[in-house]
């Protein structure tokens, strides 16, 4: 009978963010596949946890499948785990589970840790409706793909970016939605968490040292509390202003801003 293999999530930061039934299944499989030996062993020794290890990164996945599904299939049970958080989210294991369900073999989730769950839930925006983009790519193309089904995206959506491409990513972001607000995350779980809910302008502006991988969430479906405030500013500039230009000339408010109307009216039918 085949073996099951268990899609383990670790802790992406504190060490003590991991499930009593992750910590079961690492210690009763026959091997555990992890995109980094040497990380997972610090979490292994953490909890004393002697099952050996075996790498699976994004660098030999291909080559090491073949291997894993053949012990899958001798009936070892095996744990898939990544350097932090949920695998396959951004992390390597993606085809070693689809090889293990086209071979009919039982993958079994051990659900715990996830950067973008962990800063979704702690941003305010809407989660009925959520879209999760990865990393945005580096080639030209494709990255202009991926911030127009950004900008379309009728929901709040969640990223992922490294400490040296965040401040030019969130540079083509504002171009791309304006300058919403947004929830930017880094070093979640970790003693230097830091998580900040304002305009993307000032998020760029308060950029400091390249410390951690960041998350970032941005409601694009809906209206938001910082949008509404903003539109409203505006709106009560564009009043203050009529109401000082028609009092130079004379009239009312309401007066100016029909005779405006009616000289774009004149204008359009032109």
């Amino acid at each position: 009978m085949p073996g099951t293999l268990f899609v383990v999530a670790t802790p992406i930061g504190n060490l003590e963010d991991i499930t009593l039934r992750a910590l079961r299944v690492l210690r009763e499989v026959a091997v555990i596949a992890a995109e980094d030996t040497r990380r997972t062993g610090h979490l292994l020794a953490r909890h004393a946890i002697a099952t050996p290890t075996t790498s699976l990164h994004e660098h030999n996945e291909r080559q090491k499948t073949a291997a894993i599904l053949k012990r899958l299939e001798t009936g070892e049970d095996i744990a898939l785990v990544s350097d932090a958080g949920t695998p396959t989210v951004s992390d390597p294991g993606e085809s070693l589970v689809r090889a293990a369900l086209a071979a009919g073999i039982r993958v079994e989730p051990v659900p715990g840790p996830s950067a973008g769950i962990a800063a979704l839930s702690a941003s305010g925006f809407p989660s009925e409706a959520v879209l999760f983009l990865g990393f945005p790519p580096t080639r030209s193309k494709d990255r202009k793909r991926w911030f127009e089904r950004a900008r379309v995206a009728d929901a709040t959506v969640v990223f992922f970016e490294s400490p040296h491409r965040i401040r030019q990513t969130l540079e083509e972001l504002r171009q791309t939605i304006g300058d919403r607000e947004i929830l930017v995350a880094r070093e979640l779980t970790k003693i230097h968490e830091n998580l900040v809910k304002q305009p993307i302008s000032t998020i760029i502006e308060s950029l400091d040292g390249p410390i951690g991988e960041f998350t970032i969430v941005v409601n694009i479906g809906h209206s938001t509390e910082y949008d509404q405030r903003t539109s409203q500013a505006e709106l009560n500039g564009r009043r203050q202003a009529l109401a000082i230009v028609a009092k130079e000339y004379g009239l009312t408010a309401n007066q100016l801003y029909k005779a405006i109307q009616a000289a774009k009216n004149r204008s359009n039918d032109q």
